[in-house]
């Protein structure tokens, strides 16, 4: 028996490390900016917070499992089409025939800055249900990320902060508030909602109009990123959309300190989706083992840019060469680096290069409780395409 160190160069298939639970939808682009007008014409797009959030991740080379609601008519196949064609699993993509889907109509000013207005009525993603997700799936992954579009309304509500609640003692939980007054019933509502989600979550994304209306000061970011850190997050990425972002980490956080990225300057059509994509590129930086947060935010603001260059929220974000042209180059899309590190038994048998099974040694991750995570899989749940380093 010889130890060899091998280099894990796709995932595992078995189960994704990243959950996304929230909406799934569809936008109505207009195809010129200005206020809604019958002479304008509408081109139906993939959207929703958590579904834009998930196929960025999947486009950045990781598909999570999507926990959603998705009506049985029309638009609801077409988007379920769309996640099953971006390696998305169909675990969690729950159908519900009495629902139609939500439509989102943006409006877009003349620098691409867009606004929604939406007709959801009972729509799927107010209708999630809880304990779907089962414990076993999140004991099995790193990351979850939430959204406020379903903390906006009842049952979904209740259903995203019972997940936040179980998650938060297994994993690192994300939320994006996400505010879009026509969703919340008030102001007041969506303030005492989202600061009461925060004792549950590690990581918040958000921008100043999103703490404004969850009744903070925005007059100051810094000061802004320690007053919501106090309500539980360990870590505050505040998104200032083409003057970049700011990432606060507590003495608590993997990446704690100040730290800022000025953004990318790309010729912007349509910035649907930006802050959601921004979300994916975070969070794919961290699971691959990137802990520096001035490489997270600049592989976040890349991938968010990249989203604005064409209409829609993801149609600009085809792979991971969209983002590496404004980027550069993505250690773990190359194969040249990659945290998940292990040692494989072979067989003593130099005819037979297939172990029966391979122990992996996971880590460090920091942000996960333990800091190594040691997994046993049966080999057929790889892709086994490997490289010795």
């Amino acid at each position: 028996m010889h130890q060899a160190t091998w280099l894990l160069y796709e995932r595992m298939t078995s189960t994704p490390s990243v959950l996304v639970a929230g909406d799934t939808l569809i936008d109505l682009v207009p195809t010129a900016a200005g206020p809604p007008s019958t002479e304008l014409k509408y081109e139906p797009s993939f959207g929703g917070s958590a579904a834009n959030v998930a196929v960025g991740l999947a486009r950045l080379g990781q598909p999570p499992l999507l926990w959603t609601r998705l009506a049985t008519d029309d638009f609801g196949s077409a988007l379920k089409r769309e996640l099953i064609d971006s390696a998305i699993p169909d675990k969690y993509l729950i159908a519900d025939s009495t629902a139609q889907t939500t439509l989102a109509v943006v409006t877009h000013d003349e620098t691409g800055d867009r606004s929604f207005g939406f007709y959801r009525g009972a729509g799927p993603n107010t209708r999630l249900q809880r304990g779907v997700v089962s414990d076993t799936d999140l004991e099995m992954t790193t990351w979850v990320h939430t959204t406020g579009v379903t903390l906006s309304v009842e049952p979904s509500r209740s259903s995203t902060l019972e997940l936040q609640r179980r998650a938060t003692k297994k994993t690192t939980v994300s939320l994006d508030p996400n505010w879009r007054p026509e969703m919340w019933e008030s102001a007041d509502t969506f303030a005492a909602v989202i600061r009461g989600a925060l004792t549950h979550v590690d990581v918040v994304k958000a921008t100043p109009e999103d703490f404004s209306a969850a009744g903070f000061d925005t007059s100051d970011h810094k000061r802004l990123c320690r007053r919501v850190s106090e309500y539980g997050p360990h870590t505050v990425l505040l998104t200032l959309g083409q003057r970049g972002a700011i990432c606060y980490g507590t003495e608590n956080s993997p990446v704690s300190g100040v730290t800022t990225h000025s953004g990318y300057d790309v010729a912007v059509q349509d910035t649907t989706g930006a802050g959601d994509v921004f979300s994916a590129g975070f969070i794919a930086g961290m699971s691959n083992g990137e802990t520096d947060p001035y490489t997270l935010l600049s592989i976040a603001n890349a991938a968010g840019a990249a989203t604005t260059t064409q209409p829609g929220a993801v149609t600009a974000l085809t792979g991971v060469e969209t983002i590496e042209d404004i980027h550069g180059p993505l250690p773990w899309a190359t194969g040249e680096w990659s945290p998940n590190r292990f040692n494989v038994s072979e067989s003593d048998d130099q005819n037979d290069n297939t172990p029966n099974d391979l122990v992996f040694r996971f880590g460090p991750n920091p942000w996960s409780a333990e800091s190594v995570l040691k997994r046993r899989i049966e080999l057929p749940a790889v892709r086994t395409e490997m490289r010795y380093l």
